[in-house]
């Protein structure tokens, strides 16, 4: 039986933390730890193999771009912090740069697998990805905003004191600030959500915010993207067929062409299966669009 491989390029925060979660969860056979500092990759795969009496069977090691030849699943979550002074652009010309070469490394060794970007601004990245790849759109799969999502179902649990895992809401569009809360389908066993505009603007306000407000305090964010990554490659490994909000190329979908956005898909083990459109108000489809217009400006400027 053909065993299992995760690949995780870039053991930073978000890399190691997904490695740890991945391993703990023992969703693949054989997981390996990419780093362009590769003494990082090689303290963390000590420190977890000297846990493995307490886990599973998982293989762990630090390893290089020929691992990538036997993955079913790469996951890119290396990238470029800001400089003092940079431009938002500038960054981002830095970090596809990256990616350029990251890809390129990736398809020296394989050319049919699934890649997972996690690195942000996600969508972007994702895109690119795609492009410099030439790998079919289903392949090339972002996080999205499937933590956005998760986040949102959190925070109207806690107003509602409901389990969030009975809570069936979305966060569509950019993983970031443009971001657009479904409320014109969330709901709890089929029914609409009771609260009133001052609570369901108070509960957007933090979810959209979650993130600078954990940097505030901690520098970054991790636990919670490794959740959603294991969950991403839970769903692909074991070909669930799972409701995920993740990125991935759409095509007038509500109008919107030609670039990532988190929206509601099937994934299972070819990746994106099928992307669903919900019936979206009117309001939340003009929000989308224009989520996917800043989006395209940016990648243009590029």
């Amino acid at each position: 039986m053909k065993k299992t491989r995760i690949v995780i390029i870039g053991a930073g925060a978000v890399g190691s933390t997904t490695a740890y979660t991945l391993l703990l969860r023992e969703r693949a056979d054989e997981l390996v730890l990419i780093d362009a500092n590769r003494a990082k990759a090689v303290g963390d795969a000590l420190d977890m193999n000297h846990g493995m009496p307490f886990v599973g069977r998982t293989k762990v090691w630090a390893g290089s771009y020929e691992d990538c030849a036997a993955a079913d699943l790469i996951v890119i979550t290396a990238g470029a912090a800001q400089k003092p002074g940079e431009s938002r652009i500038d960054l981002l010309k830095r970090n596809v740069g990256i990616f350029e070469q990251i890809v390129d490394q990736v398809l020296r060794f394989n050319t049919n697998g699934i890649l997972l970007i996690a690195s942000n601004p996600v969508d972007i990245m994702s895109y690119f990805s795609q492009r410099r790849s030439g790998w079919p759109a289903h392949r090339v799969i972002g996080s999205g905003t499937l933590l956005d999502s998760a986040r949102f179902r959190y925070l109207i649990g806690e107003e509602l004191q409901l389990d969030s895992r009975s809570i069936h809401a979305h966060i569509m569009g950019e993983h970031g600030d443009s971001e657009l809360p479904v409320w014109s389908t969330a709901n709890v066993a089929g029914i609409r959500l009771a609260l009133d505009d001052e609570q369901q603007d108070r509960i957007f306000t933090q979810t959209r915010d979650a993130a600078y407000q954990i940097i505030e305090a901690k520098g970054s964010t991790y636990y919670a993207i490794a959740l959603a990554l294991d969950r991403i490659c839970t769903a692909i490994l074991r070909d669930e067929g799972a409701v995920l909000n993740v990125s991935t190329l759409l095509t007038d979908y509500c109008g919107v062409s030609d670039v990532y956005l988190g929206v509601p898909c099937i994934v299972d083990r070819q990746g994106v299966r099928e992307v669903l459109q919900p019936d979206l108000s009117e309001q939340e489809r003009t929000l989308l669009r224009q989520s996917g217009d800043k989006l395209k400006a940016l990648i243009q400027s590029l």
